[in-house]
């Protein structure tokens, strides 16, 4: 059962990290003609945090690339995975919670976000994370 763990902890690990890296190569323009552009991810920014001021948009939507960025790197490497982890569930709750506030609940949970945050939930629960630096740094 423990294998089991482990390649679900490895899938679990690499899953969320893709997804941060997506959703930043997306508004970086890096997916070609399928990205969203920066433009676009700054008025969904806005959307989604209708209760901000509109000064402060610009500054929540670098925060959070720069955020996304790092979780997606670190998951992938498995570095400092729980801190990461726990971060990651902090950030996707606050964005889920902001998406149900302004669109209402059901944008959150057809986009998947609770569960995002969930998983990365789970994650930070495991004992340990095979396959990764952490578990190079702590042999």
């Amino acid at each position: 059962m423990k294998s089991y763990q482990d390649i679900a902890a490895l899938l679990l690990r690499l899953s969320l990290g893709t997804g941060f890296l997506s959703a930043v190569a997306s508004r970086l323009g890096l997916w070609g003609s399928r990205s969203s552009g920066w433009q676009n991810f700054l008025q969904y920014t806005a959307q989604v945090n209708s209760f901000a001021p509109a000064r402060i948009i610009p500054a929540i939507a670098v925060i959070a690339t720069i955020l996304e960025t790092s979780f997606g790197i670190l998951l992938l490497a498995g570095f400092k995975t729980q801190l990461v982890s726990v971060s990651a569930m902090m950030l996707t709750l606050c964005f889920g919670i902001a998406m149900a506030w302004s669109f209402g609940l059901k944008e959150p949970l057809d986009y998947s976000v609770f569960a995002f945050s969930a998983g990365a939930f789970m994650l930070a629960t495991l004992p340990g994370y095979r396959w990764s630096i952490d578990q190079l740094l702590n042999s």
